[in-house]
């Protein structure tokens, strides 16, 4: 028997096995989201925009020593 055949063999046994496994426990059920009488956590207000930076403009850099800095060969003598 090849290699091939014993890995289809251990392949075949292990998806009959799976194969007989049982069914997953159901579930704890969930309250109805229909009855009003259950009771709900409230949720505190947190504005959309809470933790947020705020930027402002900043004045102009030189903008030739900036391209420069990020150069290819940058830093290096030429």
């Amino acid at each position: 028997m090849s290699f091939r055949h014993a890995v289809l063999g251990v392949v075949a046994l292990a998806s009959a096995v799976a194969g007989c496994s049982s069914a997953p426990l159901p579930q704890a059920a969930s309250p109805d989201p229909a009855d009003p009488q259950v009771p709900v956590t409230a949720t505190p207000y947190k504005p959309v925009l809470a933790g947020t930076a705020a930027y402002a403009p900043v004045g102009l850099k030189p903008w030739r020593e900036l391209n420069d800095s990020v150069a290819p060969g940058a830093g290096r003598s030429p």
